[in-house]
């Protein structure tokens, strides 16, 4: 499963601090043999990837449209400036994770190290691979059609 993760108040706060959890939730998700890829609407951003040390987990760093989700991935695959679909987003901006499907986490506005998303993120993701679904309300399910090109 391909999983990308936003970068600002989804995986750092607003000072770059990264949210508790995310390493090690990273490392697992590798380890049960996830793709792990990471996008910004502000650029590719590799820097932050690296600062923190997530580089051995992370697939692909790339832009993420900010806005007609479906049909800017659609194009940005055509245009192979990403390598795979995106099969589960992890989002503090709910209308992208609602368009592609995933997870609207909370953001991580300021350090708050009784910060638990990472570990939510992780059992919706479990859940998800297992059943196809999630009881949690913070799950939002793919959409039915793609329009893959």
């Amino acid at each position: 499963m391909n999983i990308f993760f936003d970068v600002d108040y989804t995986i750092i706060s607003y000072d770059g601090t990264l949210r508790p959890g995310v390493k090690e939730v990273f490392e697992q998700l590798k380890q049960d043999g996830l793709d792990i890829y990471v996008w910004s609407g502000m650029g590719i951003r590799w820097n932050v990837v690296r600062t923190h040390g997530l580089a051995p987990f992370v697939s692909g760093v790339y832009e993420k449209p900010i806005q007609n989700y479906v049909e800017a991935v659609n194009a940005m695959l055509t245009r192979q400036e990403l390598p795979v679909r995106p099969e589960f987003v992890v989002d503090d901006y709910p209308e992208i994770v609602t368009a592609l499907g995933g997870m609207a986490i909370r953001p991580f506005w300021a350090v708050d190290m009784r910060d638990r998303e990472m570990e939510r993120v992780y059992r919706i993701v479990c859940d998800y691979r297992r059943t196809g679904t999630s009881s949690d309300t913070a799950f939002r399910p793919p959409p039915s059609d793609h329009s893959a090109p």
